[in-house]
């Protein structure tokens, strides 16, 4: 129980890092040109709490690996989709319809997982990229 409140916090709090993440990178793809060197505002910090999200980047980007690890692992690992399956498959097979419809729910949310969490890590190897161009030591 503790390790999996331990992934939905961690999941939770990857949402809502990379959530503002994604805003400021659409927000970076836009039409205006990008100036050749860090800005004024990127050397003191533009109150979007960048620095802070560079420095962290290498923590969060060892977390999405750890959860995709985990998700994609085979039925001997805790928390993976195929041992949620052959839960499903056990519960189906001596009856037991209430706890398979349970679990059968709970494997369609840790399926898609994977494609969310796999879109953050790529968004998330944009922003260190982004970081290290802006904050040469802050991500290195």
């Amino acid at each position: 129980m503790r390790t999996r409140n331990l992934a939905i916090s961690s999941v939770a709090a990857c949402t809502a890092l990379l959530g503002v993440v994604g805003t400021a990178a659409a927000a970076d793809s836009s039409s205006t040109p990008a100036p050749s060197a860090p800005s004024t505002s990127a050397e003191h910090g533009a109150g979007d709490g960048s620095r802070a999200l560079c420095k962290r980047a290498p923590k969060i980007d060892k977390r999405l690996t750890k959860a995709l690890h985990r998700l994609q692992g085979n039925a001997h690992v805790r928390g993976s989709v195929a041992r949620l399956e052959k839960r499903v498959a056990k519960a189906k097979a001596a009856g037991h319809n209430e706890v398979e419809t349970f679990l059968s729910h709970k494997l369609t949310h840790r399926k898609s997982l994977i494609p969310t969490l796999q879109q953050r890590q790529k968004d998330l190897a944009k922003v260190a990229s982004w970081c290290r161009t802006q904050h040469p030591t802050a991500s290195s």
